[in-house]
């Protein structure tokens, strides 16, 4: 009987060691992982780099950068992950240098060498998760700010003295902008998740000279459904689509 127990003690031992080698309480395993993770990368020749990543349930990811005050400096990566033998980190397409340790609502970038960066700019590598509980700490940033639009549909904005932009106001529960020749107005409705809706929007009737950029615009502002913000930038999105716009914010 007593060889009987020992057997049955070394067994499930056994089984226990092969389940946490397996990352049964690993970040995989354990931790809601699939979403939208949102930050601002350092640059080492830009202001920094705005990052979008999109993990799904399969997978597969797609990641959007963009560098900061650089002209066609937008970038769409899609692909596939792997996960890293602890469970712990994600590795975009095998690249062990593009690799991230995934915590709870956040993605840590790890170094060339596959660990985590710390010291005094480790909060820099940070992307945080997009979720419900998040609407307090980054959804109110697209409030009462002027945002400036940069980038419409994949395509950079040049910068001129009629430059689109929209502002949301808090007290009115409205939104003012400009595409170009005609001002805009309406009621916004921002919900948790990050999810915003723009409805009813009324314009001047103005008439200028290639009004397709203002009618491209105005579309987009009806698709938009959901957005990231850091405070700096402003992306509009549909769904978890790439961006369908992405502003800066004016000081």
């Amino acid at each position: 009987m007593k060889k009987l127990i020992l057997m049955t003690i070394f067994a499930c031992t056994a089984l226990l060691g092969c389940m946490h080698a397996h990352g049964v309480h690993s970040s995989r395993d354990s931790l809601d992982w699939a979403g939208i993770y949102v930050g601002t990368l350092p640059c080492a020749d830009c202001p920094g780099i705005h990052t979008t990543m999109t993990l799904n349930p399969d997978q597969t990811y797609v990641l959007v950068t963009r560098y900061l005050d650089k002209k066609d400096g937008t970038f769409e990566q899609k692909g596939v992950f792997s996960w890293s033998p602890d469970g712990a980190a994600i590795i975009l397409d095998d690249d062990k240098s593009s690799s991230y340790k995934v915590g709870e609502n956040v993605l840590f970038h790890l170094d060339m060498t596959g660990q985590v960066i710390t010291g005094d700019l480790a909060e820099n590598y940070l992307l945080r998760k997009q979720t419900a509980t998040t609407l307090d700490l980054t959804g109110k940033c697209i409030l009462d700010t002027r945002w400036r639009l940069v980038e419409l549909f994949g395509k950079p904005v040049t910068e001129s003295e009629r430059f689109p932009f929209i502002h949301l106001h808090s007290k009115e529960g409205r939104i003012s902008g400009f595409g170009g020749c005609n001002s805009i107005s309406g009621p916004y409705e921002l919900k948790a998740g990050n999810r915003i809706r723009f409805t009813n929007l009324a314009s001047t009737m103005m008439a200028c000279p290639d009004m397709d950029m203002e009618q491209e615009f105005f579309e987009m502002l009806a698709m938009t459904d959901n957005f990231a913000c850091d405070g700096k930038t402003l992306a509009l999105h549909k769904a978890r689509m790439a961006p369908l716009a992405r502003f800066v914010a004016v000081p």
